[in-house]
């Protein structure tokens, strides 16, 4: 449809644009992904450790391994998005983990746990995850590309705030074998949308990125000087990735602070009860860290829409510090919940601009080759996270200093967010 007089605007026919579509199984999948989260693997710590008879740092190398290996994956699946879309990834990925899950209810000692989460689990959810997800929804969105991550993301908040009440429900009435086995039927059924929905591109279905002719595009970004509507359509070649100060500092930013974010996703849920409180009041604190995830990420969506993504990660950071020395250094309860809400609306940003950061210097055609590249290197130093908590747990008989070091360098990362800068045209020969 054509409007206005001296501004033409063509718009899609009057239906819901199609990249709408991929954003909700984009939700469903995140959802489904959720079970292998280690937030979720938190909840089964104690009776896992308990009946394997493993300390809790030794069981955080598991989560080390599973960080590695899908770090090990990402630039290949990466490669794999930008040259054959996403479907079957999505979809061979859910039945690899649901497999994997099955198995893990009948596991009768640790390493044979730790084995099957690394060959069907870990290898299933990377395929399924929110890289491929993500990845997948940047080339159907560019403009909107802030509110459709987060939407999509919003999946993860929402499996957040029902998994531990769930879980601990399960664990009281199933028992953990049962639960897994109930995991690995809901993963079969929560992704079967993604066989008919999921497409490559707008340009497949004769579209366009929002669903906008791109002369539309290109007077919104001529208007917007801090995003450039031509670096949407560069490819890069990992070389030449490699070859940028934005490549690896976008990895350090979020390389660094991964390493607190894994090993206290991990951990939270045993710190927690170890202060005194219950396991469903410790569930209650991971209900409200995933409530804010739930609805912040729509908000640093729209944020980074509509100012520069580097000083939307500044602030994410800094919130998510303040809330984290709230709840590290308070006795009260209420502090500790206030806390804990704070560090829940930063750490939503996690899944919304690391994303547009890498769109944003990097553009939508070859952002699985170079996010999946840096997918490798920032789940590097996520993977030290886990047994970092662990063992200094097993060595201090608190988690108090591994909290306030990881408050520490969310300022650090913040403030090196600052010093990003758009790379030249990349050498694709």
């Amino acid at each position: 449809m054509i409007t206005g007089g001296s501004t033409r605007r063509v718009e899609a026919p009057d239906r819901i644009y199609y990249g709408w579509y991929i954003v909700a199984v984009g939700f469903i999948a995140n959802v489904t992904s959720s079970f292998a989260l280690a937030s979720t693997l938190s909840i089964f710590l104690k009776p896992l450790t308990a009946d394997l008879g493993v300390s809790r740092g030794v069981f955080s190398l598991l989560r080390s391994g599973e960080g590695l290996i899908s770090a090990s994956m990402a630039p290949v699946v990466g490669t794999l998005v930008d040259r054959h879309g996403s479907r079957w990834l999505v979809t061979g990925g859910a039945l690899v983990a649901a497999v994997g899950y099955l198995i893990l209810s009948q596991v009768e000692v640790f390493w044979h746990f730790v084995l099957v989460r690394w060959t069907l689990v870990t290898v299933g959810d990377a395929l399924l995850g929110y890289m491929v997800i993500n990845v997948m929804i940047c080339r159907w969105f560019i403009q909107k590309r802030g509110r459709a991550i987060a939407f999509s993301s919003m999946g993860i908040g929402f499996a957040k705030i029902v998994m531990p009440f769930l879980v601990a429900s399960l664990l009281v009435s199933l028992g953990w074998r049962h639960t897994w086995a109930l995991f690995g039927a809901l993963t079969v059924l929560l992704v079967a949308p993604a066989l008919i929905y999921i497409r490559r591109s707008p340009e497949d279905m004769g579209l366009h990125p929002d669903g906008v002719h791109p002369e539309v595009v290109a007077q919104r970004e001529a208007a917007r000087p801090f995003a450039r509507a031509a670096a949407e359509d560069r490819i890069w070649s990992r070389r030449a990735g490699l070859r940028t100060r934005a490549f690896w500092l976008i990895v350090a930013v979020f390389g660094v602070s991964s390493v607190g974010v894994t090993g206290l996703n991990l951990h939270v849920f045993p710190y927690v009860t170890d202060l005194g409180y219950s396991p469903h009041g410790a569930a209650g604190i991971m209900g409200i860290i995933a409530l804010t995830q739930l609805g912040s990420p729509l908000i640093w969506g729209l944020i980074a829409e509509r100012v520069d993504v580097r000083r939307a990660t500044l602030a994410k950071f800094l919130i998510q510090a303040a809330g984290l020395t709230l709840a590290i250094t308070s006795d009260s309860l209420a502090l500790v919940y206030a806390g804990f809400f704070f560090y829940g609306v930063g750490l939503g940003g996690n899944m919304v601009l690391p994303d547009l950061m890498w769109a944003r210097f990097f553009g939508r055609l070859s952002m699985g080759s170079i996010r999946g590249l840096g997918f490798l290197l920032i789940h590097g130093f996520a993977a030290l996270g886990p047994p970092f908590f662990g063992f200094l747990f097993d060595w201090l008989g608190s988690y108090t200093v591994s909290f306030a070091l990881f408050a520490v360098t969310l300022v650090m990362s913040g403030f090196l967010s600052l010093f990003i800068i758009a790379p030249s045209q990349p050498d694709t020969a």
